[in-house]
């Protein structure tokens, strides 16, 4: 699509700029990087875009991003511009507010939700910011809005590794989905600095030094009367840095640029552009930089804030020296204050003094209300010692930061907290919180020993606190896996310190999260029980309404789910608008054995990118193996490999041992269903040998599971029944035990296919008697699956066709296919060939399309006993006709390996018609060996 913009061959655009890159108003050496841009604009008229600049610092990034601004103006676009501040990356939505305060007159025109929520976010109603994902979808409407029919909308954002970390996950968002309408996306970042655009996807176009012959040309036109032996070694050591061809010449006299003084002998590139900058800065007047030093402090550019804080109406004309000596402007587009260079703000706070630094923060908190996150942040910065006041508003920001979902932000603000209190009690539990929240949630296990340690000699009374208990159970279990030490250290401190009314909500429930880990992961019922009788004595807050619902949907789903599973669906629905991860990962973890994980996705991905972009790392990685569970079970397993390769990955960069074990379960498990005999028996080994030293009966429960799915696909049924029968007796369905839910139809056809059909029986009646059935669509198919497996004497088509018959059972396609071909081979058996066709082809084709072979191998062999020609190894030409099609599947099952035995429990023949047909076979082919089937069995039919 040609673009809207005209060209422009030389790069040219007239501007009053002295940015990197200009010279006498123009670009000098850019017409590559302004095409790219152009291309950026021409598309996104019709389905937008997404480009970032990147670069070194002084490269141009900003000259670039202004002439786009006025280029995309002139080309009918509505520009809005965003600037990150180094200064202001630690408050929430400043950068956010750069977008919404010019569009402010159009948020009341949105629907009342999404309109509350922007009005939020400006701090201008009562309401707090709600979840990210909300605020990115209303600023998405915004944007849409703005932009109407006929003109589309250019987002410019500078510094985008200084933007808040909140404001970044929202235009993160919008990154990914800026495609769906008229909308261009162009930012600049430092080459090599994570963003928010990182994780998207966005096209990178790097921004490189200009060549000898621009850089020559910029400094001549800017510096004509430079002699031209001056000009070369410029040119040399600003090496094609716009900004440093620009600065450089500065501090040189007459005489030095015009070759009648000599030159400094060296000229360092980065010193001399602080020198320059400082020096700029220097000659301004004192109220000028007092000015200055406001907006840096302040980060946000409004000049109503200044304007307030210089408590004098004509205050902010005292920036008219700095405007007019280039240092700053005034934004045309949003009417905030920018800096004209991120050197320019780092020269004002170089040149400060920490009185004056303490009195501007002062001076800004003054200008916010009470109880402002912003304005305890200033006061923190202002104090000079010990302040217990400012410590304690710090400590409430951290868990208001928490809960918004910056995990990070969180703790580095408790441990500011740490360091303004006046006490070693104080001091010794913000570092103890700052630990328990680490090891938790962001997965900085490598810190938490030390945090704890520096706690400790604040306060060593506090070791045991529950927030260093919690701390360091958290780096035992996730690392150590020692469910033992870690479940003394948690029911001891909950029992010491959570006493009801005088326990932090938020640390409890870190600890209560543990301890519910502690027991899953141990596997022993005697744990759940202490852990019930812990919670009884603690006595949660009622605010914890999350608590229940873990304990029925988590922790013992056949017996105590259907209490708490509206609530559960309660939660799930609401998951878009939760921002607290710790919250996300409850709710999608009680969902993990009900099957309703698929709801809880894109709050999984959203915890998963935060990650990512390194924030809340030890909930990112649960995150990633919940969302690989449901990816098992829906059949998304090529997506799968991808997902538990990365959660395996950051398990192994920050030593979450324990948790890298559901990542290592579910590989198995697709190898095991795959037919990678060799994988699966390798991982259920490495979960075997490392669990079992440490007690974690879970993992003894992941590999028998591992071990029976790969032996029943290779019909190896009398393995797979002893595996599964010694994960308990058959009618008892245990307390406490959700990973029974998924061995159901496992143990049913196990089972059956070994002539234990009693057991097979006995273990569907006593499903029967819990939850089970009742939890979801799928373990209803499943528990009618079994039963009608089970059935002695003749196929129960009522219960077969109903588990087939179950609504949307396509979500989950590889338990749908089994019951298919237990189903088909049941019919064929009976001599109903053409109803077992019908669901032998549809196991086969689900088995085929998930890369099931040992199923697939099986399903096959079913339909060409019924007479359907499959793609499978038969005897050669001439020989072919000699065999009928049952001795056709006893041999290729023998030339396999498989004994008679195996091969009569996968054909439902007895042992000795398995023998009578191989001597049908041996002699038709005249071969007189399994090892002589392989020889004499070969070409393909079609």
């Amino acid at each position: 699509m040609s673009s809207p913009i005209p060209p422009d061959p030389k790069g040219d655009h007239k501007s009053a700029d002295d940015s990197p890159g200009r010279a006498a108003g123009r670009l000098v050496g850019r017409s590559a990087e302004l095409a790219v841009i152009d291309g950026l604009f021409g598309s996104a008229v019709t389905r937008g875009g997404a480009l970032l600049l990147t670069g070194e610092a002084g490269v141009g990034k900003s000259a670039l991003l202004e002439a786009a601004a006025l280029r995309a103006s002139e080309a009918g676009f509505r520009v809005l511009r965003v600037v990150g501040s180094q200064f202001e990356e630690g408050v929430s939505f400043s950068a956010l507010n750069q977008i919404l305060q010019p569009l402010a007159g159009e948020i009341p025109a949105l629907p009342p939700r999404q309109a509350e929520t922007l009005q939020a976010v400006r701090g201008l109603s009562e309401g707090q910011p709600t979840e990210l994902l909300v605020i990115a979808n209303a600023v998405q409407a915004l944007l849409t809005r703005a932009a109407g029919a006929s003109s589309p909308m250019a987002l410019i954002v500078d510094d985008v590794t200084w933007l808040d970390r909140p404001s970044a996950a929202v235009l993160a968002t919008v990154a990914r989905s800026v495609h769906t309408g008229p909308l261009a996306l162009l930012a600049a970042s430092r080459t090599g600095d994570e963003s928010f655009l990182s994780s998207t996807g966005t096209a990178a176009h790097e921004v490189q030094p200009l060549d000898d012959v621009s850089a020559h040309e910029l400094v001549s036109e800017r510096f004509p009367a430079m002699a031209a032996r001056v000009r070369r070694r410029l040119v040399a050591e600003a090496r094609g840095n716009p900004l440093a061809l620009l600065e450089l010449p500065v501090p040189l006299n007459d005489a030095q640029q015009t070759e009648r003084g000599s030159l400094p002998a060296v000229l360092p590139l980065t010193e001399r552009l602080k020198r320059i900058f400082s020096s700029r800065v220097e000659a301004l007047p004192d109220a000028t930089r007092r000015l200055l030093l406001l907006a840096v402090l302040d980060g946000s550019g409004d000049l109503h804030i200044l304007q307030r804080a210089a408590a004098d109406p004509d205050g902010l004309r005292g920036l008219c020296p700095a405007e007019r000596a280039g240092l700053v402007q005034v934004d045309s587009l949003t009417g905030r204050l920018v800096f004209r260079h991120p050197l320019t703000r780092s020269a004002v706070m170089d040149l400060s003094t920490s009185a004056e630094r303490r009195w501007g923060h002062l001076t800004l908190a003054g200008e916010l209300p009470e109880g402002s996150e912003r304005r305890a942040r200033h006061l923190a910065d202002a104090a000079i010692g010990p302040d217990d006041q400012v410590a304690a508003l710090l400590h409430e920001v951290a868990y208001s930061t928490l809960h918004r979902g910056d995990a990070v932000g969180a703790i580095s603000t408790l441990l500011r907290a740490s360091e303004l209190s006046s006490t070693g009690e104080a001091k010794g539990r913000r570092l103890a919180e700052a630990a328990c929240l680490g090891a938790n949630i962001t997965g900085d296990l490598g810190n938490v020993r030390a945090l704890l340690e520096n706690a400790g000699r604040a306060d060593p009374a506090g070791t045991e606190s529950l927030a260093a208990a919690t701390a360091a159970a958290s780096q035992l279990l996730n690392g150590e896996g020692d469910v033992d030490t870690a479940h003394r250290l948690l029911v001891t401190a909950i029992d010491t310190h959570a006493r009801p009314g005088d326990t932090d909500d938020n640390i409890l429930r870190e600890a209560l999260n543990s301890l519910l880990m502690v027991c899953f992961f141990s596997g022993r019922p005697e744990l759940w029980h202490s852990f019930d009788s812990v919670v009884r004595r603690c006595r949660p807050p009622s605010s914890n309404r999350m608590l229940p619902v873990i304990l029925g949907a988590f922790g013992d789903p056949a017996y105590a789910a259907m209490p708490v599973l509206d609530r559960l669906d309660e939660l799930i629905s609401g998951l878009h608008q939760e921002s607290d991860p710790v919250r996300v990962f409850g709710v999608a973890l009680s969902a993990a054995y009900v099957d309703r994980l698929s709801g809880c996705r894109s709050a999984l991905r959203r915890v998963i990118d935060d990650g990512r972009n390194g924030g809340a790392m030890a909930l990112a990685i649960q995150a990633q193996f919940l969302l690989a569970n449901d990816a098992y079970a829906g059949g998304q397993w090529d997506d799968l490999l991808g997902m538990t390769e990365e959660g395996l990955g950051w398990c192994a960069t920050y030593n979450y041992r324990l948790p890298a074990s559901s990542g290592h379960f579910l590989r198995g498990m697709l190898a095991a269903a795959r037919g990678d005999g060799s994988t699966a028996r390798e991982i259920a080994d490495r979960l075997v040998s490392w669990g079992n030293p440490r007690g974690l009966g879970a993992l003894r429960v992941y590999a028998a599971h591992i071990r029976a799915l790969s032996a029943l696909g290779s019909a190896d049924f009398d393995t797979g029944y002893r595996l599964l029968r010694a994960l308990g007796a058959p009618g008892e369905v245990p307390r406490y035990q959700p990973h029974a839910l998924w061995l159901l139809l496992d143990f049913a056809e196990a089972a059956t296919r070994t002539d234990h059909r009693d057991e097979a029986a006995a273990h569907v009646k006593g499903i029967r008697k819990t939850d089970i059935p009742s939890i979801s669509p799928r373990l209803a198919m499943l528990t009618d699956a079994a039963e009608a497996m089970a059935t002695a004497g003749f196929i129960d088509h009522e219960l077969f066709e109903a588990a087939i018959a179950t609504p949307d059972a396509e979500r989950w396609p590889f338990d749908w296919a089994r019951i298919c071909l237990a189903y088909g081979e049941r019919l064929r058996r009976a001599k109903s060939g053409v109803a077992a066709r019908v669901h032998l082809e549809a196991a086969l084709g689900t088995f085929e399309r998930l890369g099931a072979a040992p199923w697939s191998a099986r399903a096959a062999s079913e339909l060409r006993a019924s007479g359907i020609l499959t793609r499978t190894v038969i005897p050669c030409a001439g020989q072919s006709s000699q065999l009928t099609p049952q001795e056709r599947q006893v041999a290729q099952l023998a030339a396999t390996g498989l004994t008679n035995k195996q091969i009569a429990a996968q054909l439902f023949l007895s042992p000795r018609t398995v023998a009578a047909h191989l001597r049908g076979v041996f002699r038709k082919l005249n071969v007189t060996s399994r090892a002589g089937l392989r020889d004499a069995l070969s070409g393909v039919t079609p």
